[in-house]
């Protein structure tokens, strides 16, 4: 579905990526693994449109590099950012409503659906976003993006700050999505949860990818671990 061949990336006159390529397939999730400032934001911000970017950004056979954001969501790759970005002053509910993709047919999910997996969600919907804790902020993003029915997501350090029991909630999200069929490209650093539900695991170090295989292959392989993800 999505291919990235040899994508370079710039802020202004700095080189930030350096010929990154992998793919990620229908359903499927793949984890994008490294240290602060390795380059995998930068990654997901070059596919979306946010930053200038050269090489290939290839999704679902069309070239997406060059395009604008709102042209990159509307091919049906959605992305959460990882300072979550929600309308404080409006509700819960208005939050998703302004999530949705206007015109779509037979969308996949619905506010049920959000509130089904996000039970605090539900609870809290006439609520102004503003005053909800972090953890449920964070649902609230995850859920309105996926209010625009994209057929990818990216998300970027979804359990970043949260309590674990949250944690464990954001991976079965992501286990829902996989059996829904939309694919994921999760940014996190926490190794523990990657490993729990990716199908593979990409290492960057240095704006370029340093390791791809398995969680398993990627348990095994205690050079890069220690080398690229340990701190």
């Amino acid at each position: 579905m999505l291919a990235l061949k040899d994508v370079h990336a710039f802020y202004g006159k700095s080189h930030v990526l350096h010929g990154v390529s992998f793919e990620v397939g229908a359903s499927e999730i793949v984890a994008l693994l490294g240290r602060n400032g390795s380059g995998r934001s930068t990654t997901v911000k070059a596919i979306m449109g946010l930053v200038d970017g050269a090489g290939s950004v290839r999704w679902k056979d069309q070239e997406m590099l060059g395009k604008k954001a709102f042209e990159v969501a509307h091919a049906g790759i959605g992305y959460v950012p990882e300072n979550r970005d929600i309308f404080p002053t409006l509700t819960v509910q208005q939050n998703l409503l302004l999530g949705q993709k206007r015109g779509a047919k037979n969308p996949r999910w619905s506010f049920e659906d959000m509130y089904q997996m996000f039970p605090r969600l539900k609870e809290r919907q006439h609520t102004e976003a503003g005053v909800l804790s972090g953890g449920e902020q964070q649902m609230l993003t995850l859920c309105r993006t996926l209010m625009g029915d994209p057929e990818l997501i990216m998300i970027d350090e979804p359990t970043e700050g949260l309590a674990p029991k949250i944690v464990e909630q954001v991976a079965e999200y992501l286990r829902e999505l996989r059996r829904r069929g939309i694919a994921v490209l999760l940014v996190e650093q926490k190794l523990t949860i990657a490993l729990q539900v990716a199908d593979r695991c990409l290492v960057m170090g240095h704006g370029k990818i340093v390791f791809e295989g398995t969680p398993d292959e990627l348990r095994a392989n205690a050079y890069v671990r220690k080398e690229w993800l340990e701190v």
